[in-house]
């Protein structure tokens, strides 16, 4: 066995006529071989076991005996027989009296056991399925030092005939070492039977090699193919079980559950224990005990029990890697003693530089795997918490969710679960830059002796500094983001009731409000983008500025303070790390604070109170004829058990079989009562039991984004007859047909593609496929008009619909179908007022006469008649809404020759639009390609050419000075030295200082000039992309989805506004610090970029790599991400209703499906960032290698000052190398909100707001006739006529209804009044004057809209009343005085400057459309339209409403469109619309006598 055959000392072995010098005994022979002796077997005896185990414990089946395994075990067995042949030749020769070394007996010994070891792991390893081994792996490589350092020794002397066993020995035992490592590089084939079920695409991690798992080049084919083609869900890796939801899930979920009963027993003890001590004061601490450790604590523990190993084990990585982090500055030393020693050999200069690249590139390898293992955490701490999430969401009780919204859950799984992650990697930031300062002040200490005490100073001293900025950044960045809500807020209002603020002409002062706000928005951002500015200068120039004090007082107080390159030049790398752990630590602690709050909002949501699953008594069987079905005994019910009772005392008992229909007041308890039948409010007392399957029908349709086939289904089988008849029922054929896609069209989020009306089919349809024993159904009639109500209440509901036979509850305000009910219950605050059937409640005359009676009141709801609610719970859901979006003339268009009765299906954006209207490509579908140059173009033009070519210049200086520093310091430390003293040191000190400032001043200009830029370019793209919106048609909104516009607002604007600026800032930074590095060490040493251009051809490519794929993966992931987010929140809002069709586990499946889909994008997005930062960073590891070698060859023509210069800037490069990559991506995936922001540049635009010139003299109009000829008019040039042939006069002064089925054209008239929508064919005159001559906002400033849904916008009562501030304060008062106002106006805070809510929620419907009454008065127009305007206010605010039109708009002239036949019976004439044309004209009574459409649809009323 090769082994040490003379002793340590003695001649050189590399270059033999130079003695053994002194000041390097670290890298001597005896050092070296000694170490290549004893590390190998101490490494593997110490992790071998450890390995062992662990194997054991995750095995992964066997491996076959592959030609690799073979080989391996031949090589080792080998190695046995060579150590033991070496043992054995030493024993014979003590035997034979030749004396030997101990260390010729010991050492091959010590090394035989550790060879058998690493056979029986190499068997080991088969047996378990371990395919490549990274514990083998170190220890061969380990291995390689003893036998090459001999065999070295051995060519060098010579000696082969005095000991030719032990030089065969010696060059052997290499040969199979070297062969065992290059096997080790290799992997084995998968496991013949394994554990875990085949993958269709599984990731290659398992089967890669170790040194491509160390540098994780097994991510490499995956970047390729991103670089050559798009990716696709197809090319991602399938998620392992380790990764998966499933598993994720179900362990933090035991942990969780487990943890939260031991915290609620110590909780209880601790309340008995305070009881016992204090009397009656447990009852007061026991809420804050549960609030301060039964929330936050259980969930902590849960999370660490589950991940802790992880952690753990990347902690220890990152403690490694830091081991080799300060080997650097002292090999940097060595390295700049080797250059001034004119003695040194130049081998050791080699070796010093080898052992910098090796001990950079193991840095850099273990920070790598720590951040690997930490991001896997991360992304596994998602998976697992969102799921957490979203199972408390499936069994939250209806008192909880009142007190979220889904919006709040929404930002608990997309912000709270984030933060909480990413604050995983700063957890060791909290302790670990302690250390590192430590360290630091240590090495310091030993360069510079006590002037390393300043450096403390220093630091500490720019604290104050920065915290002072952060604070005013902090308060700055507040208020900004104070003005972006509000922008946000009035946008969205903008924008969701756009129609109404075209009618009105209000975009000019919408405009000028938006712009105003988003002034003071950029002018805080402006003032944080400058203080953020300083920050940063602050950061990169701190270690000049601690260098230059400690390098001064250096000077100035030490007795030998002359200035060299090992004091300046280390000192500075040291430096470069203390200032990283200083930004660091406070960086980190403001994560993790963060993420407390964050981790706080989670653990209060996991705690929220739940449905009690024993509420109800629910059996699975269904009771037989005559039997009750639904029992409910003396039940009290409440919202949440802390709350009031909203039921008392109900006794209710219905048999199978039995329609019961529930009616009452507004707030009676109809909608609890079905909500305590399902066990969704708290029951106080009482018992409810129910017998048989239970489906459930909400007031508020629930649909999910799917095909249509699969909500009917709803996780049942498909039945194909009975879902035809199902469909038939529920009137959905006629839309069915019309979509494009037939029953596997997808509806879109939350049914944005489908009307009120359709959705609540949709929901009933549902239900009623179910097959269920009990129906409860929460007034699914009132979202339909009266034809398709009546059709669904007979072919469904009624006593001869599908329901027939089964157990049914309505909740109704349809008071005509009462006497179809079985029996009737009557609710009055919140009890049961009278029960039985139709006639006998008739002859008590009570409750429900008078329910009747006032039902019967003049001007109130007719029997037939449903209440419009559709249009407060969808406002393209009314029949009135006109328009494409949100009229009934849609459906004409689209389904001509179906029934239209049932179609008022069609008034949302048309299925057959599937990606959206108005947008180039569908949002949600992912953009392939890297970005066009003509963004990067468009974004700098905005910013302005010569502001551009100005900060190229500022950086370009800025780093011309800080080359000139390092420069000057390096002319500095070679200056010469007389008695430890320099002639011009207070020279070379003013001048680097001089520098320095000269770089700070620059650097801080630069980048406030980039930040400034970018805010000028986000002013400029925001106001084009406002007034392109604006300039919109109607038509345009209503095929755009509102969130695709929004997002163009708040999100797209926000990159614009921070993020682009912010990573343009940084791609420059990073830039020309990598130009400043090439010319140092092309300067220093000019060899070098021999080696320099080859690395930057393998950066350029890596970049172009990296960048292809990172910004596919990054827009799938986005993608992906919503699904989850969607998938939450529209579960949150359809709880109760997957509750009552015990449909949870389905839907915890499809959770799980989109959370795993979810990572299978971030996974690949992760391992791809971990393969940029090993490579890039390997690369600048190659740059300090090749700066370090060209300068121990040419070691004989450079100055100490020169080379340290050099080599202390190439070690800065190593991670900016990465990081211009990163901020190249950022950058490139930023600036597609660019393109985004200019998607509406082309797309059609309205009519100018205002003619310089028009025949409409003022004033104008003064009678008010309106004359419609051959009229004509579709909502898009693809479509058929919504409208045609249109021609009738109205009178000045006359008052007109227009009535109509949906989607009979009533609203597409008065579309085409104001010009929402352009004549197709014919005009309209009003006196006598063409309307498209007149501009648009003078049109419509001339016509008064009164609207069904009273629209108050946020702002002040004033600016909902004069919004173009045309009026004084005395006009308001008497206008508010008329209305009947005052004196609510005056009762109110601020009067007139009172803020009014979002929608104005906080003012009651009667009031607000008093509100928009007095506005209406306010215009003081010739022409006025009524769009069903007291269709949302109670009986008697609406005759009040009533009367005052007739009085104050008496000489105005008039158009009623109504839904409700009652409200045009006082017209002088009524237009009946049928199929887009007029069928019927003439006063109301003449249209009932001619018992045409007129008087069928009277009597569908109940008005004949």
């Amino acid at each position: 066995m090769a082994a040490p055959g003379e002793p340590c000392a003695g001649p050189g072995v590399w270059n033999q006529t130079e003695p053994e010098p002194t000041a390097a005994h670290l890298l001597n022979l005896c050092f070296l071989k000694t170490t290549g002796v004893w590390v190998p077997p101490l490494y593997l005896w110490v992790l071998g076991p450890i390995y062992l185990l662990y194997i054991h414990r995750h095995g992964k089946g066997y491996l076959r005996m592959s030609p690799l395994f073979k080989a391996k075990m031949v090589l080792g067995f080998a190695l046995i027989i060579l150590c033991t042949s070496s043992v054995s030749v030493a024993l014979w020769r003590i035997q034979r009296g030749t004396p030997q070394a101990p260390e010729f007996l010991i050492h091959p010994t010590v090394w035989l056991t550790t060879m058998s070891l690493a056979v029986f792991l190499i068997h080991t390893e088969r047996k378990k399925g371990v395919q490549a081994s990274g514990v083998l792996f170190g220890y061969w490589l380990l291995c390689l030092l003893l036998p090459a350092t001999s065999a070295t020794q051995q060519a060098s002397q010579r000696d082969f005939q005095s000991d030719p066993f032990r030089h065969l020995s010696t060059y052997l035992c290499l040969s199979l070492v070297v062969a065992q490592f290059m096997l080790s590089c290799l992997a084995d084939q998968p496991p013949f039977f394994p554990k875990d079920p085949q993958q269709s695409n599984p990731c290659p991690e398992a089967g890669a090699p170790f040194p491509s798992k160390a540098t994780f080049w097994w991510v490499s084919g995956l970047v390729w193919r991103g670089y050559k083609q798009p990716l696709g869900l197809k090319d991602l890796w399938s998620l392992g079980r380790e990764n998966s939801s499933e598993e994720l899930v179900s362990q933090l979920e035991r942990a969780w559950t487990r943890n939260r009963g031991a915290a609620r027993r110590h909780t209880k003890a601790t309340a008995l224990e305070r009881k016992g001590s204090h009397g009656l004061e447990a009852p007061e601490t026991e809420p804050l005990l549960q609030r301060g450790g039964s929330q936050r604590g259980p969930l902590l523990r849960a999370i660490w029990q589950v991940f802790r190993s992880t952690f753990l084990l990347g902690t220890l990585s990152l403690l490694i890697s830091d081991v080799f982090r300060f080997a650097v500055p002292k090999l940097l030393s060595l390295f700049l003693e080797f250059i001034g020693d004119p003695e040194a050999p130049t081998w050791r200069g080699c070796l010093l530089a080898v052992l910098m690249f090796l001990s950079a590139c193991l840095q850099t390898l273990f920070e790598q795997q720590y951040m690997y293992r930490l991001k896997l955490l991360q992304m596994r701490l998602r998976t697992a918490i969102t799921g957490l999430v979203y199972r408390k969401v499936l069994a939250l009780s209806s008192g909880s969710r009142k007190a979220s919204a889904a919006g709040d859950v929404v930002n608990l799984v997309s912000v709270d679960v984030q933060r909480l992650t990413e604050s995983v990697t700063y957890l060791n930031g909290l302790w670990l830059p302690l250390v590192w300062i430590v360290v630091c002040f240590v090495y310091l200490w030993q360069l510079l002796g006590p002037s390393a005490l300043t450096s403390v100073a220093v630091f500490l001293s720019l604290l104050p500094l920065n915290f002072f900025i952060t604070k005013k950044r902090n308060h700055h960045q507040e208020e900004q983001m104070r003005q972006k809500d509000s922008r946000a807020r009035l946008t969205s209002y903008l924008l969701r009731n756009v129609k109404m603020v075209k009618a009105h002409g209000w975009e000019g002062a919408f405009l000028e409000r938006v712009l105003r706000i988003r002034g003071r928005e950029l002018g805080a951002l402006r003032t944080s983008s400058l203080l953020f500015s300083v920050s940063l200068v602050s950061f990169q120039v701190s270690t000049f500025l601690v260098a230059l004090v400690v390098f001064a007082v250096h000077a100035l107080v030490a007795e030998e303070n002359a200035m060299d390159a090992e004091k300046a030049f280390v000192t500075l790398t040291v430096l470069t790390i203390l200032n990283k752990a200083q930004a660091f630590l406070p960086f980190s602690i403001h994560s993790v604070i963060q993420a407390k709050v964050s981790f706080d909002r989670l653990a209060a949501f996991l705690c929220l109170e739940e449905v009690d699953p024993g509420a109800v008594h629910s059996s699975p069987s269904r009771c037989s004829a005559g039997e009750d079905c639904v029992r409910v005994r003396d039940g009290t019910f409440a919202w949440s058990r802390e709350g009031p009772p909203c039921l008392h005392r109900i006794n209710l008992t219905v048999p199978q079989g039995c329609l019961l229909a529930v009616v009452g007041p507004v707030g009676a308890g109809k909608s609890s009562l079905l909500s305590a039948l399902l066990g969704e409010l708290s029951k106080v007392e009482g018992s409810v039991s129910i017998k048989g399957p239970v489906a459930y029908v909400p007031q508020e349709a629930w649909v999910q984004p799917t095909s249509v086939v699969e909500n009917v289904c709803f996780r049942q089988g498909l039945d194909p007859p009975w879902l035809e008849r199902v469909l038939e029922a529920c009137a959905l054929w006629p839309d069915v047909g019309s979509f494009p896609a037939g029953l596997h069209t997808r509806i879109g989020e939350q049914g944005m593609k489908l009307s009120g009306g359709q959705k609540q089919r949709l929901s009933l349809a549902r239900a009623v496929y179910r097959k269920a024993a009990v129906y409860l159904l929460d007034d699914p009639l009132a979202a339909l008009d009266a034809h398709v109500g009546q059709h669904v209440f007979n072919r469904v509901i009624g006593p001869g619909g599908l329901l027939r036979g089964t157990t049914r509850i309505l909740v109704t305000h349809a008071l005509h179908v009462l006497p179809q009910a079985d029996r009737i219950v009557v609710l009055e605050d919140g009890a049961v007022a009278e029960m039985g059937s139709y006639q006998e409640l008739l002859h008590r005359k009570g409750a429900l006469v008078g329910l009747l009676d006032r039902a019967r009141h003049p001007g109130a709801r007719g029997e037939g008649e449903t209440e419009p609610t559709t249009s407060a719970k969808d406002p393209r859901g009314s029949a009135g809404g006109g328009g494409p979006g949100g009229g009934p003339e849609r459906s004409m268009k689209l389904v001509p020759e179906k029934d239209i009765t049932t179609s008022e299906a069609q008034t949302g954006v048309p299925l057959d639009d599937t990606e959206g209207a108005g947008r180039p490509t569908g949002e949600a579908s992912v953009q392939y390609g890297r970005v066009k140059a003509a963004m990067y173009l468009t974004y700098l033009r905005a910013v302005g050419t010569p502001l551009c070519l100005y900060a190229l210049f500022l950086f370009l200086c800025q780093q011309a000075a800080s080359f000139c520093r390092g420069y000057w310091l390096s002319l500095w430390a070679d200056d010469p030295t007389v008695d430890g003293q320099q002639a011009q040191t207070a020279l070379r000190g003013w001048v680097f200082g001089l520098l320095g400032c000269l770089q700070a001043i620059g650097l801080f200009a630069a980048m406030a000039t980039v930040l400034l830029g970018g805010v000028r370019a986000s002013s400029l793209l925001f106001r084009r992309l406002l007034w392109d919106v604006a300039r919109s048609p109607v038509g345009f909104f209503e095929q755009t989805p509102v969130g695709n516009l929004l997002t163009r607002f708040s999100k797209e604007t926000d990159t614009v506004d921070v993020d682009i600026p912010d990573k343009l800032r940084s791609l420059l930074v990073y830039a020309f610090g990598l130009l400043e590095v090439c010319l140092v060490v092309t300067v220093a040493t000019p060899p070098a970029l021999i080696i320099i251009l080859p690395l930057l051809l393998l950066y350029t490519g890596f970049q172009s790599l990296y960048v292809a794929t990172s910004c596919q993966l990054r827009r799938l992931e986005t993608t992906r991400h919503s699904f989850v987010c969607s998938h939450v929140a529209e579960t949150f809002q359809g709880s109760a209703v997957i509750r009552a069709f015990q449909a949870q586990g389905p839907l915890v499946a499809q959770n799980n499906t989109h959370v795993d889909e979810s990572q299978r994008v971030s996974f690949p997005q992760l391992v791809a960032d971990r393969w940029l930062a090993a490579n890039m960073e390997l690369l600048g590891n190659g740059l300090v290698f090749t700066a370090a070698m060209c300068a121990a060859l040419s070691k004989a023509h450079l100055s100490a000052g020169l080379v340290g210069f050099s080599v202390s800037t190439a070690l800065q490069v190593t991670q900016t190398l990465q990081w211009a990559v990163r901020s190249w991506t950022d950058l490139e995936n930023s600036i597609v909100s660019v393109e985004r922001m200019k998607d509406y540049v082309w797309t059609p635009k309205e009519a100018p707001w205002r003619l310089p010139t028009s025949p409409a003299r003022p004033p104008w109009p003064r009678a008010g006739q309106i004359e419609f000829r051959d009229f004509g008019l579709r909502y898009r040039p693809e479509l058929p006529l919504a409208v045609r042939g249109v021609s009738f006069k109205i009178h000045a002064g006359e008052k007109v209804g227009i009535v109509g089925r949906t989607g009979a054209g009533k609203s597409s008239l008065a579309s085409g009044l104001l010009r929402l929508v352009e004549a197709a064919e014919g005009g309209v005159w009003i006196d006598g004057v063409p309307i498209t001559c007149v501009g648009l906002h003078r049109l419509r400033s001339k016509i008064t809209v009164i609207p069904q849904d009273p629209i108050l916008f946020p702002g002040s009562l004033r600016m909902n009343l004069d919004m173009l501030h045309e009026h004084t304060d005395e006009a308001l008062w008497a206008t508010l005085e008329t209305v009947q106002l005052r004196a609510l106006v005056t009762s109110l805070p601020g009067q007139l400057q009172y803020e009014c809510a979002d929608q104005g929620d906080n003012l009651s419907t009667g009031q607000k459309q008093l509100l928009c009454l007095a506005r209406a008065l306010l215009r003081k127009t010739q022409i006025l339209i009524l769009d069903e305007a007291t269709a949302a206010v109670d009986p008697g605010t609406e005759l009040q409403v009533q009367a005052a039109l007739g009085s104050w708009f008496a000489q105005c002239t008039v158009l009623v469109i109504a839904h409700r036949l009652r409200s045009v019976m006082a017209c002088a004439r009524v237009l009946v619309m049928d199929n887009g044309q007029v069928a019927e004209s003439g006063s109301p009574a003449q249209l009932l006598a001619q018992k045409g459409l007129f008087y069928r649809l009277a009597q569908e009323s109940g008005l004949v």
